[in-house]
């Protein structure tokens, strides 16, 4: 199955329209995928049955791009921890 393509501000718009549907949704910023949207609907175990579909959703798009998940999860940390940094508030001497 393959995602629907949208832009951030498609996405936000039509919130209530891509909730309903049954089909994930890559949101896009300047052309780059962002992040994937991906509806569950239902009870309890029709929650769990979506997550697995989506989770070998998700796994098959990764590797049509060739994703290293490893190496996507270290550049987040290592993102992470220069944002944390550069956060920190700066004592100033009076």
């Amino acid at each position: 199955m393959e995602a629907t393509k949208v832009g951030i501000r498609e996405f936000r718009a039509g919130m209530a329209e891509f909730i309903a549907s049954s089909s994930p949704v890559a949101v896009t910023r300047h052309g780059q995928t962002i992040g994937y949207f991906i509806p569950t609907h239902g009870q309890v175990e029709a929650d769990i049955a979506s997550l697995k579909k989506a989770s070998k959703t998700l796994d098959r798009l990764l590797a049509a791009k060739s994703v290293d998940v490893d190496a996507v999860v270290a550049e987040f940390k290592t993102a992470r921890k220069r944002a944390s940094k550069s956060k920190k508030p700066v004592a100033v001497m009076a």
